[in-house]
């Protein structure tokens, strides 16, 4: 009888390591690495941006630097970030429409709206970090 469940034991697992090894992974969308950046958030009065959009000062308008909307050949137009107050730890969604030729490579400004979410106007500058939301992101 101990032969019997010892075979049975030994199909049982190797039947099982064949099944797991056959598993394919399914596929699903593709990830794009998270990468989070630091710099200076400011603000602006939007308008016509660089992506061809007619934006608001009441809509959350992110604008990139010059150099790095130039290095992406504005692919990142429409796109959502993530954007974090370094200082406070407050955090808040934008979405690129435009590009900033007065900022660092990983500055951002921001329409007023979205900037006071952080701060009020007159603070003028804040310490961010923010990351690049999944392309087919939307809140």
């Amino acid at each position: 009888m101990a032969r019997i469940t010892s075979s049975f034991a030994t199909l049982a697992c190797a039947l099982f390591l064949a099944l797991g090894a056959s598993a394919n992974p399914i596929a699903g969308p593709e990830l794009e690495k998270r990468v989070d950046h630091e710099g200076r958030g400011t603000w602006f009065n939007v308008g016509l941006g660089n992506c061809g959009k007619v934006s608001k000062d009441s809509e959350p308008v992110v604008a990139m630097s010059k150099a790095f909307y130039d290095e992406n050949h504005g692919s990142n137009c429409g796109q959502w970030v993530e954007i974090t107050d370094r200082d406070t730890g407050k955090t808040a969604l934008g979405q690129l429409w435009d590009s900033c030729p007065g900022c660092g490579r990983d500055d951002l400004d921001l329409s007023p709206s979205l900037f006071q979410q952080f701060a009020p106007l007159s603070k003028g500058v804040i310490n961010i970090s923010w990351h690049f939301k999944a392309k087919d992101f939307h809140p």
